[in-house]
């Protein structure tokens, strides 16, 4: 009879306070532990030493990648690791007490054409309030395919697709490309029974209007897997085409203008308020309905149209001489 399978586990960081909770988590936990994790620092210009003291008798080994983004910290890590499993964790997760016992079961009951096994995300909501913006945004984690904040692959498998793609410099779409490649590959995904809390980290205001750079890595997964990438990948389309026909009304409401015809202008600039105004309110009202995230929904809602046109036309052009993904098992 054989033993539990032997994994590691890759933790990539920018030196968040979290990575600490995160480590003495994964530390606690009763079962097989890992034979080593590999803890990848990212930062551009380390400013400390991490802190892994939370990491208890856990094996730990630290490397340095200078900030070229999360796709490259995780290929450091994999490759810097000698399993035949190795399991990705993100720095702001939590492993639940049985985590280790549950994926030693997810990992025995992988077949040999399983290629990588998930772990089920659950992200804690305030219990007395509605959820924000930024809270639903971080809840759709429970149903994403594939996330990479608890993912396991085969060694093997990853070495066979050449691990993420670097073009990716954000942590979005990376673990979906990866997961695509691997499917085309021949190989099977499949959801373990593990569970991975996922709380909702600290942002800004503004941080929705910077996630609109996610667009260009869009513009790279249509280029590399199709248009039909999203329902292969199980992922939302998100909201682009209203975004285009809201940021086409304000550019005819500009030129009318230039052009001196009052009327076109006036009734384009109409239907850019009403289109601006019911996004505004799609994202206002399942929310806490606060004055301060009313006003924060206002304003991103505006921005937030021209600014995903803006970063999609730039993914599109930087990514334009970009070639299909491919490859068999």
């Amino acid at each position: 009879m054989t033993g539990p399978a032997e994994y590691a586990v890759v933790v990539p960081t920018i030196g968040r306070a979290c990575l600490d909770d995160c480590l003495r988590a994964l530390a606690a936990c009763a079962g097989p532990p890992p034979a080593e994790v590999v803890v990848v620092d990212d930062r551009p210009a380390p400013g400390g030493a991490l802190p892994l003291g939370s990491a208890g008798d856990l094996r730990v080994r630290t490397l340095a990648t200078g900030g070229r983004g999360p796709a490259a910290a995780r290929n450091a890590g994999w490759r810097a690791a000698n399993t035949p499993w190795v399991v990705f964790l993100d720095d702001d997760v939590r492993v639940r007490p049985d985590w280790r016992h549950r994926l030693a079961a997810d990992l025995a009951a992988a077949d040999g054409d399983t290629g990588g096994v998930q772990g089920r995300l659950t992200v804690p909501l305030p219990a007395f309030r509605k959820p924000t913006d930024w809270e639903r945004g971080t809840a759709g984690l429970e149903g994403a395919a594939w996330a990479t904040a608890d993912m396991a692959y085969r060694a093997v498998v990853l070495k066979e697709v050449d691990g993420f793609d670097e073009r990716f410099p954000r942590a979005y779409r990376e673990d979906a490309d990866l997961a695509l490649r691997v499917m085309d590959a021949g190989w099977s995904l499949r959801r373990g029974e593990r569970v991975t809390h996922h709380p909702v980290r600290p942002s800004d205001r503004w941080a929705s209007v910077r996630a609109q750079r996610g667009n260009a890595d869009d513009a790279l997964m249509n280029r590399l897997h199709g248009p039909g990438w999203w329902t292969r990948a199980q992922a939302s389309r998100g909201r682009l085409p209203g975004h285009l026909a809201i940021t086409g009304l304000a550019g005819a409401a500009v030129l009318c203008a230039a052009a001196r015809c009052p009327r076109a202008g006036a009734l384009a600039a109409g239907l850019w308020a009403a289109a601006t105004a019911e996004f505004a309110w799609a994202r206002i009202a399942p929310g806490p309905r606060t004055r301060q995230e009313v006003v924060t929904m206002a304003a991103t809602s505006v921005l937030i149209p021209p600014l995903a046109c803006w970063h999609r036309l730039a993914g599109e052009v930087r990514h334009r001489s970009v070639r299909p993904a491919g490859g068999a098992r």
